[in-house]
């Protein structure tokens, strides 16, 4: 007999994107978000792994200041990480400032397992990116270790490619040739 969580059916690029409701800081306030609130518009979605750390700042103060950028692309940001949602507001007023994106707080750490970046033993999550399209299936995913920041100019320039529905060669940005089978 199986644990529940081992028994859940991995994520997979092109499968329906995890669902989820979660408390978190919007701004300065407490707010509920649900992944659903989102349908129609596509979503990127951010684990990382605790508030108060070193590299997960840098993230999500470059997510905060290229906001415009994603939203110009009807992309909407979400950061999520374990700690709870006064740890979030705690952050936003003594450390990263006012955010242009909701932070989430998966305090049972239920979406973290359902997106397979939780590390069971130590209980936080790992750096997951994921961009799920309008439609709520998810499009790209990347998982990795804990000490290196992602690059959101990446992250943005994959969703710049998905919204294309083309063939994108390596390096593609909006503008540059796509590939003709």
């Amino acid at each position: 007999m199986c644990k529940d969580h081992e028994c859940r059916k991995p994520i997979q690029v092109k499968g329906v994107a995890p669902g989820f409701t979660l408390d978190g800081v919007a701004g300065r306030d407490f707010k509920s978000v649900s992944l659903s609130d989102y349908k129609g518009k596509w979503v990127v979605l951010f684990f990382y792994p605790l508030d108060f750390t070193f590299v997960c700042p840098t993230e999500i103060t470059e997510f905060s200041r290229r906001a415009a950028d994603f939203t110009a692309e009807d992309a909407q940001i979400l950061g999520v990480s374990v700690d709870s949602k006064f740890s979030h507001l705690a952050w936003v007023e003594h450390g990263l400032g006012e955010l242009n994106f909701p932070l989430l707080a998966d305090i049972k750490k239920e979406a973290a397992r359902d997106y397979g970046v939780l590390l069971e033993e130590a209980g936080i999550a790992l750096r997951g990116a994921f961009i799920i399209d309008p439609e709520g299936i998810l499009r790209w995913m990347v998982v990795h270790d804990l000490g290196i920041g992602r690059n959101v100019d990446e992250v943005l320039r994959v969703l710049q490619s998905l919204k294309t529905g083309e063939l994108c060669p390596v390096g593609w940005k909006p503008g540059a040739a796509f590939i003709k089978p």
